[in-house]
This record gives C-alpha cells, structure tokens and sequence, in this order.
C-alpha cells in the first residue's frame, strides 16, 4: 500500500492550497482518514479527519478555514486551505486507517509554505 501526497507549495498569505492523498495499492475497508502536520522543530499534530461516514473533525485554529473531504471510489482524501496563515506552515501528512484489524498507513508529506 502507498499513500501518494500532492499540492503543497509556496502561497502568500490569505492565500489557498488544496491538497490530495491517494492510496494504492491492496486497500480496502478504509475507515478514517485524516491529515497531520509537522512544523520545525514542533510535534506532529492533527489537523482534520473524516470517517468512513462523513463525519468530520478540525484542530480549532483550521476550523472556518480548512475543509477536509474523500472519495471513496478513488481512495483518496483531500485538504482544502483558505485564508492560510503563515503559522500553518509545515510538512503536511494524511494518514488512512484500512483493513479489518486496522492499520495505519502514512504518506511521504508534502511542504506547505505560507509567507508573503
């Protein structure tokens, strides 16, 4: 299985990026996905997810400007950024939790750089 993260890059201030995760691979009962990030020198943390459902959950300080979404039949997961602040810069990573015992997978990350 691999996780393939696209859309990261440079953006100014107020500005927008959508991100996009798409498993391979043998996949298959995904339960929830979900998008991380990692700035210098700070932990990891959570940054939205979404269950197999539809149901949704944002850090607060993305809440109003993120919006997290999939799709089932492309095994894929999506991270649209507005109004990005230079605070959310940082390595951006999805992660998907498949299969009948759970698992966890993580892709590679992907670089968001917001400065003006």
């Amino acid at each position: 299985v691999q996780l393939q993260a696209f859309g990261g890059g440079l953006v100014q201030p107020g500005g927008s990026l959508r991100l996009s995760c798409a498993a391979s691979g043998s996949i298959f009962s995904i339960s929830a996905m979900g998008w991380y990030r990692q700035a210098p020198g700070k932990q990891r943390e959570l940054v939205a997810t979404i269950s197999s459902g539809g149901s949704t959950f944002y850090k607060d300080s993305v809440k109003g400007r993120f919006t997290i979404s999939r799709d089932n039949a492309k095994n894929t997961v999506y991270l649209q950024m507005n109004s990005l602040k230079p605070e959310d810069t940082a390595v951006y990573y999805c992660r998907i939790v498949a299969g009948t015992t759970p698992v966890n997978y993580w892709g590679q990350g992907t670089l968001v750089t917001v400065s003006s």
